[in-house]
């Protein structure tokens, strides 16, 4: 298992998709691809924008699908922060069905 702590790469406002697409290809992608499950620590993040869920799990949904969701736990998010991952998880999951 791979334990992800956000705060320290965003601080409380997770804005920078940039950032966001680095971690999915360089740190997220990788671990799933040895088996581990991933789970992403929001503990301290106070908000993020849609663009940086967006940039952190879209590719993942475009190569494994929606089963993706079940190697990747949210952990300490905020109701700010739930509503933006499930905003973008529902977009995701509409756009490849």
């Amino acid at each position: 298992m791979k334990e992800m702590k956000l705060f320290s790469l965003t601080t409380s406002f997770a804005e920078n998709k940039d950032l966001a697409r680095d971690l999915r290809i360089n740190e997220i992608a990788p671990a799933l691809k040895n088996g581990k499950d991933v789970i992403l620590d929001f503990e301290g993040v106070q908000a993020v924008t849609q663009s940086f869920i967006h940039a952190l799990l879209s590719g993942l949904f475009r190569e494994q699908g929606a089963v993706v969701l079940d190697k990747i736990k949210f952990k300490n998010c905020n109701e700010n922060v739930k509503k933006i991952i499930e905003i973008v998880v529902d977009y995701m999951q509409e756009s490849i069905s």
